[in-house]
């Protein structure tokens, strides 16, 4: 017995330093969320266009900016939004055989059987040994939708707060792949044949000047009001699904490819086109600029008369992947994981975490996520750990 915790101690001793630093700390509430682009480049950046901008010369853009399409990123659209609808129908299948529960207080997500005992409940209402009270979760927990304002012209003006009621608001990955070059009839946009011009810092659309044969300008068309078509809170991810067949693990490996897809194909695109989000909440805008809607209710906002602190977007803020701790041992008479171990414990976004325990199989990458390297001990070894 004593050799036996000896080498239980050893190897604890060398794998449990391997901190999770991939995973993004939890920001409190006067932070603000870390910038993609340092601030110093930031300043640069603005000076250069202030300076150019005294300069009365055509400057030189290139798609997406003058308003075309990048060509070879049409295809990447069409393909994010397939995989979008399959990752939302293999999850609903999964979620059918793997229970999903999220704690009514604080909102924080498990996926497995048992509910884990981890005391991390701690926001207002909460009990005061920090346990959570779970019930039943569903699938807008384990994918929650972001949403974003659906721009008819990306390259007009931006939203105001007087117009945020009659303008279509739809999921943020859609947005960005309708501004790709995805067609959906629900949702109609500009296409343009003709470049936008800068002379000056000023766009100088020749389209609206000139108008070519069938240029439409928006004014005869309904550029908003799809929820008088539609059913009421039917997204465009549940009035579309894949059929699925096969069993549970096909259909999980399906939703890790799709989710992979996903993120990869929306990283590819995010790198022309512009996607922004507020420093202080979740609100996202897809475009060259956000909007001036005043509805921004985190820190400081009064400062800012309830405008967004806007900033360069990142994936996580469109496909926000909602963390949960990771449930190594997949026995049905295994226990639930105890808060005393919780630093042996890893974590996995809810989607693949779901797809993992309905049998996928996970990428290398999320590999230091999970801490597989890591040997959890019993809880009358846990002494023996350093």
């Amino acid at each position: 017995m004593m050799l036996r915790r000896a080498t239980r101690k050893v190897v604890g001793c060398s794998y449990a330093t391997a901190a999770v630093t991939e995973l993004p700390r939890r920001l409190r509430r006067s932070e603000r969320k870390p910038l993609v682009t340092p601030v110093n480049e930031l300043k640069r950046r603005a000076r250069s266009q202030r300076a150019t901008r005294q300069e009365v010369h055509e400057i030189a853009l290139k798609p997406p900016e003058n308003g075309l399409l990048v060509k070879h990123l049409v295809p990447v659209a069409h393909q994010v939004n397939d995989a979008r609808k399959e990752l939302f129908s293999c999850a609903s299948r999964v979620s059918e055989s793997v229970d999903v529960h999220v704690c009514k207080v604080c909102g924080e997500v498990h996926i497995g059987n048992s509910p884990h005992r981890i005391r991390t409940c701690n926001v207002a209402g909460s009990l005061r040994t920090k346990e959570h009270s779970w019930g039943v979760g569903g699938l807008e927990h384990v994918l929650p939708t972001v949403y974003s304002f659906h721009l008819y012209d990306r390259l007009g003006r931006a939203v105001s707060h007087e117009e945020q009621l009659r303008v279509d608001r739809i999921e943020a990955i859609t947005e960005l792949c309708v501004q790709a070059g995805l067609d959906i009839p629900e949702y109609p946009t500009r296409r343009r044949v003709f470049p936008v011009y800068n002379v000056a810092g000023k766009l100088i659309d020749f389209e609206r000047k000139f108008p070519r044969e069938g240029y439409s300008s928006g004014t005869d068309i309904e550029p908003y009001g799809f929820w008088l078509k539609k059913k009421s809170g039917q997204s465009v991810s549940q009035s579309s699904s894949v059929d699925l067949e096969g069993d549970i693990r096909e259909i999980a490996d399906r939703g890790m490819r799709a989710w992979e897809k996903v993120h990869s194909g929306a990283t590819e695109l995010m790198q022309k086109y512009g996607v922004h989000t507020c420093g202080y909440c979740p609100e996202v805008q897809v475009g060259p600029k956000g909007h001036r809607c005043r509805t921004c209710q985190s820190y400081k906002h009064q400062m800012r008369a309830g405008q967004h602190a806007w900033q360069e977007a990142t994936v996580d803020d469109i496909v926000p992947p909602v963390y949960v701790w990771h449930v190594a041992d997949l026995r049905a008479g295994a226990g639930p994981l105890v808060d005393e171990l919780r630093r042996y414990y890893g974590k996995l976004p809810a989607a693949v975490e779901l797809f993992y325990q309905a049998g996928a199989t996970v990428g290398e990458e999320y590999g230091r996520v999970m801490r597989e390297d890591v040997v959890v001990p019993r809880l009358d070894e846990e002494q023996w750990v350093v």
